[in-house]
């Protein structure tokens, strides 16, 4: 019997929505899908928004999640929040490793790693996102850019926890840009992504994680990418901002299931 990883659909709001607004789309979500258990939704606002968000999300089968933390419990890192910050808040998934978080905040793969540890100890499901740039994919470089980002990330960590994490494959030359990797990429990096992981953790494990797409999965293209046998869900950045194409997307992985 093959092994059915429930799908998940991850909205990813990076710098935007007020604590106000992200109350209101998170209660428009939770009307249209509120209900709904086949899939897995994660709500990833600011950190400004998590607590007001986490409020209209109480008792409900959506999730919270944060968008990075720091790897210390506490101490002199201004501007940065702890995982102990985010459980207080109830938030049950953190994204880390974000391209934006290395282009623009330096982020290292040990870096990442730490916090990917960190987020483990104190029970938050690491969202790890992993993918090349258009120069290293232009110059055949992008699985040998993905081996090093995953294997560093998670580095230390047990056969025990890799169940736990959510890897996320975002082809950086496809966020934000309106290109997409055909569904065959696509594919082709989820597999390799499995392979690996099967390498580092066993087949069986490595069967049991979840891989997503992250690189501008819309209403229209979503249904064939998840319709691929390692592609889980989707890490949605611009269209998980308004509330009709995020619940299409949440629609077209309840249709995959």
């Amino acid at each position: 019997m093959p092994i059915i990883r429930k799908k998940l659909i991850a909205g990813n709001w990076k710098m935007n929505k007020s604590a106000g607004d992200g109350a209101a789309l998170a209660k428009e979500l939770l009307e249209a899908i509120g209900r709904e258990t086949a899939v897995d939704v994660v709500l990833c606002p600011p950190f400004t928004a998590l607590e007001s968000v986490g409020h209209a999300l109480e008792g409900q089968a959506l999730k919270l999640g944060a968008q990075n933390m720091h790897p210390e419990r506490n101490g002199a890192f201004t501007g940065e929040i702890s995982a102990e910050m985010l459980r207080t808040l109830y938030v049950s998934h953190v994204i880390l490793g974000h391209s934006e978080r290395r282009q623009f905040f330096g982020d290292t793969d040990a870096f990442v790693n730490q916090k990917v540890l960190a987020a483990l100890a104190h029970e938050l499901r690491p969202i790890l996102c992993v993918g090349e740039t258009l120069a290293e994919r232009e110059s055949g470089a992008t699985l040998t850019v993905v081996q090093r980002q995953l294997e560093a990330g998670l580095s230390g960590v047990k056969a025990e926890q890799i169940t736990t994490v959510i890897v996320a494959y975002e082809p950086v030359w496809a966020i934000g840009t309106g290109k997409v990797a055909t569904t065959e990429q696509a594919q082709e990096v989820h597999a390799f992504i499995r392979e690996l992981l099967g390498q580092l953790f066993g087949a069986a494990l490595a069967q049991k994680v979840r891989i997503l797409y992250g690189g501008s999965m819309k209403p229209a293209n979503a249904p064939e990418l998840l319709a691929q046998k390692d592609i889980d869900g989707g890490l949605i950045g611009g269209a998980s901002l308004e509330a009709r194409s995020f619940i299409e997307l949440v629609k077209a992985a309840l249709a995959a299931v």
